[in-house]
């Protein structure tokens, strides 16, 4: 293995060469921990301008290869643990969106639309009967929800059975009315 000479402080030719002659060496070093040829062609050429700035630094005892290497290591110490902290952000991003695709699954399986239609539907008639004269929502209210009888209702309310006929078609009216858009599926 042929030795190299290290170069004199203020000479960019010397120092070119030094770098020329060891960057394969260095390159492999910050390769063996980067594992990405570009990242660590990268962090080699900051590695070497970072040297080179800071030559009034050098002291004549100093290895530039031991430096060389030196800043090398921190330079691939801290992109590795900004990568250690992208992966880990990545990692609560995607264990949120895993957690959160979890629960939009447990919900939709438990969602009955039946349910909810039926809900949606019962409100509707709720609100409808609402509007209906007060009469007229208390004769549909026997006779669909109490299973009343015409002829039961017009005796306890003191009317006549038309009057309850008249009341009770005059509900449904306004029900169909107000169920226009759902008519369809309920017939299914």
């Amino acid at each position: 293995m042929e030795e190299t000479r290290e170069p004199h402080r203020n000479s960019i030719t010397a120092f070119s060469e030094f770098f020329e002659q060891n960057r394969e060496k260095f390159l492999s070093f910050a390769y063996s921990y980067i594992k990405n040829r570009p990242d660590a062609e990268d962090l080699l050429m900051e590695s070497m301008a970072a040297l080179w700035e800071n030559r009034d630094k050098w002291r004549e005892s100093s290895s530039l290869h031991g430096l060389l290497l030196t800043i090398i290591k921190n330079k691939a110490l801290n992109l590795l643990a900004h990568e250690q902290v992208r992966l880990r952000a990545e990692e609560n991003i995607n264990s949120h969106g895993q957690r959160e695709l979890e629960l939009r699954i447990s919900t939709l399986k438990a969602c009955d639309p039946e349910s909810i239609f039926n809900t949606e539907i019962q409100q509707i008639v709720n609100k409808a009967l609402n509007r209906l004269p007060v009469q007229s929502r208390r004769i549909f209210v026997l006779s669909r929800y109490h299973n009343a009888s015409n002829r039961k209702i017009a005796e306890q309310l003191g009317i006549s059975v038309k009057s309850v006929e008249f009341h009770i078609t005059k509900a449904l009216k306004k029900l169909r009315l107000e169920l226009k858009d759902y008519l369809f599926f309920l017939l299914l």
